[in-house]
C-alpha cells in the first residue's frame, strides 16, 4: 500500500513540474479512494503500475498509447489518462447504498441521501417548513412573496417552479406520461400518481391532530383542518360566499357563470361537477353501488346513501332558526324556511301558481302533464307523488307500522303520525302574520289567509262565479256536472258536497 502511494506521489510531482499544477491538486486527481470502505484509502494498483511502465518506455511519443484498463479509451499523455481515471473513481464512490442509484458527482449523492435519512436542514424563516436542499427552499419561499417567474406561453398561467410549469404543459399537450400499474389511470405529473397510488395501498400518512381522521394527501389534510378552525379564506367576488378550499370556490363560481362543462353523452344533460355527471350516468346504467347495511337499499351516489342512513339513525342536523324544526337534508330546511317568509320564487309557467321550492313545482307540473309516474304493482293505480303511492300500498298490505303511544292509533306513514301527535301536544307551528292565529298544518294556514284577502282565484268557466277556496270551487263545479260522489250508507241518498252528507 505504502509503495503504491509513493509511486503516485512521484507521478504527481512530475505532473506539477510539467503542467504547473500544484502537488495537492495532482493528488486530488490521482488518488481514487473508496469512501464506502472502512480504514485506509484503497489505491488502484493495476492502473498506477501500468501507467508507470508505459511512462518509462514511451515518455516522448505523441501517439495515443496510454490506454484505460477499465473502458479501453486511449490518451496521448499520462496526465490525461490519470485525469480520466477519476471518472471511474467517481462512479464507484457515487452509488447510493440504499437504492443503488448512480450519480455523476458526490455532491449529488449527498443531496440524494437525505431522502433516505429524512434530513431537512434548510428551514423557511416565514413558516418554519424544512427542506432537504437550498434550491427547494428558494422555490418554496416564492409562495410567500407571491412571485411566479415561470409563465406558460399558451395560457399565461404563472408558476413558482420549472417543474410545476412542465407538469402544467402536459395539460395543453394532452400528455399523461405517468400511468398507474394497478388500474392504468394516467396522470400529467408524477406527484399526482404518487397520491393516487395510496388509493390502492390504502396508505394515509397525514393524520388530523384534532379528530384523528387520516388522509392520503397533505393538501386534503390542510383543507380538512379548516373545518375545525372555521377558516374560509376563499371568497366569491360575486356573492361574498366563503369556502375552505379553492376547489369548492371554483365549483361555486359556475353557478354565477352558468357553466356546465360536464355533459352526459346519453341524454346531453350538463353538470357543474364531474362527480354529478358520474352519479347521473348511473341512472342510465341503473348501477347502484352504494348499499344500505340496514335495509339493503341501493343508491347511485354515496351522498344519497348518507342522507338515507339518517332515516335509520333519525339524525336531523339541519335545524330551523325560527321554529326549531329539524330536517335530515339541507334542501328540506331551505324549502321549509319559505313557510315563514311566505316567499315563493318558483312559478308555474302554465297557471302562474307559485311555490316555495323547486321540488314542489316539479310535483305540481305533473297535474298539467297528467303524468303519474308512480304505479301500484297490485292494482295498477297511478300517483303523482311517491309518498301517495306508499300510503296507498298500505290498503293492500293492511300494514300500519307507526303507532301513537298516547292513544294507540296506528298510521301507514311516519309523517301522518307526526301530524296526529299535534292533537295531543296542541302544537301549532304555523302562525298567521296578520292576526297571529296558529294552525297545526300548513294547508289550514293557507286557507285561513284567504279570509284576510278579497282575492278569489278560482273562477268557474261556465257561470263566472269565483271562489276563494279550491274546495268550494270544486263543489260548485258539481252543480254543472250534476255529479254526486258522496253517498249515505243508511238511506242511500247521494250528494255533491261532503258537507251535505255530514249534515
Amino acid at each position: 500500500m505504502e509503495e503504491n502511494l509513493s509511486e503516485i506521489m512521484h507521478v504527481a510531482a512530475e505532473m506539477e513540474h510539467s503542467s504547473g499544477i500544484s502537488k495537492k491538486e495532482n493528488m486530488d486527481l490521482l488518488v481514487p479512494f473508496d469512501t464506502q470502505s472502512e480504514g485506509s484509502p484503497e489505491v488502484c494498483e493495476t492502473s498506477v503500475k501500468d501507467l508507470r511502465d508505459k511512462d518509462n518506455s514511451l515518455k516522448n511519443t505523441t501517439e495515443k498509447i496510454h490506454i484505460c484498463d477499465m473502458c479501453g479509451l486511449h490518451y496521448t499523455s499520462r496526465q490525461n489518462l490519470l485525469i480520466h481515471l477519476m471518472v471511474h473513481s467517481t462512479q464507484q464512490n457515487s452509488v447510493c447504498k440504499e437504492c443503488g442509484k448512480i450519480f455523476n458527482e458526490r455532491k449529488e449523492l449527498m443531496l440524494h441521501s437525505r431522502i433516505h435519512t429524512n434530513l431537512k436542514s434548510f428551514i423557511c424563516d416565514v413558516c418554519k417548513k424544512s427542506f432537504r436542499d437550498s434550491k427547494s427552499l428558494e422555490s418554496h419561499f416564492l409562495t410567500h412573496t407571491g412571485v411566479k417567474p415561470y409563465e406558460c406561453e399558451i395560457c399565461r398561467k404563472a408558476f413558482n417552479t420549472k417543474g410545476a410549469l412542465r407538469s402544467h404543459l402536459n395539460i395543453h399537450l394532452q400528455e399523461k406520461p405517468y400511468t398507474c400499474e394497478v388500474c392504468s389511470k394516467a396522470f400529467t405529473c408524477q406527484s399526482n400518481l404518487k397520491v393516487h397510488l395510496r388509493i390502492h395501498t390504502k396508505e394515509k400518512l397525514y393524520v388530523c391532530e384534532v379528530c384523528s381522521k387520516a388522509f392520503s394527501d397533505n393538501s386534503n389534510l390542510k383543507a380538512h383542518l379548516r373545518i375545525h378552525t372555521e377558516d374560509k379564506p376563499y371568497v366569491c367576488k360575486v356573492c361574498s360566499k366563503a369556502f375552505s378550499n379553492n376547489c369548492n370556490l371554483k365549483k361555486h363560481l359556475r353557478i354565477h357563470t352558468n357553466e356546465k362543462p360536464y355533459v352526459c353523452k346519453v341524454c346531453s344533460k350538463a353538470f357543474v361537477q364531474t362527480a354529478q355527471l358520474k352519479s347521473h350516468l348511473r341512472i342510465h346504467s341503473q348501477e347502484k353501488p352504494y348499499v344500505c347495511e340496514v335495509c339493503s337499499k341501493g343508491f347511485s351516489s354515496g351522498g344519497n346513501l348518507k342522507i338515507h342512513l339518517r332515516i335509520h339513525t333519525e339524525e336531523k342536523p339541519y335545524v330551523c332558526e325560527v321554529c326549531s324544526k329539524a330536517f335530515a337534508r339541507n334542501e328540506s330546511l331551505k324549502s321549509h324556511f319559505f313557510t315563514h317568509s311566505q316567499e315563493k320564487f318558483y312559478t308555474c309557467e302554465i297557471c302562474c301558481k307559485t311555490f316555495s321550492s323547486s321540488s314542489n313545482l316539479k310535483r305540481h307540473l305533473h297535474i298539467h302533464s297528467k303524468e303519474k309516474p308512480y304505479a301500484c304493482e297490485f292494482c295498477g293505480k297511478t300517483y303523482i307523488q311517491k309518498n301517495n303511492l306508499e300510503a296507498h300500498l298500505s290498503i293492500h298490505t293492511k300494514e300500519k307500522p307507526y303507532l301513537c303511544e298516547v292513544c294507540g292509533k296506528t298510521f301507514t306513514q311516519k309523517g301522518s303520525l307526526k301530524l296526529h301527535l299535534r292533537i295531543h301536544t296542541q302544537e301549532k307551528p304555523y302562525a298567521c302574520q296578520v292576526c297571529s292565529k296558529k294552525f297545526s298544518r300548513s294547508y289550514k294556514l293557507k286557507n285561513h289567509l284567504l279570509t284576510h284577502s278579497d282575492e278569489k282565484r278560482f273562477a268557474c268557466e261556465i257561470c263566472g262565479e269565483a271562489f276563494a277556496k279550491r274546495r268550494k270551487f270544486t263543489a260548485h263545479l258539481r252543480v254543472h256536472t250534476r255529479e254526486k260522489p258522496f253517498g249515505c250508507t243508511i238511506r242511500g241518498d247521494t250528494f255533491s258536497d261532503n258537507c251535505n252528507l255530514t249534515a
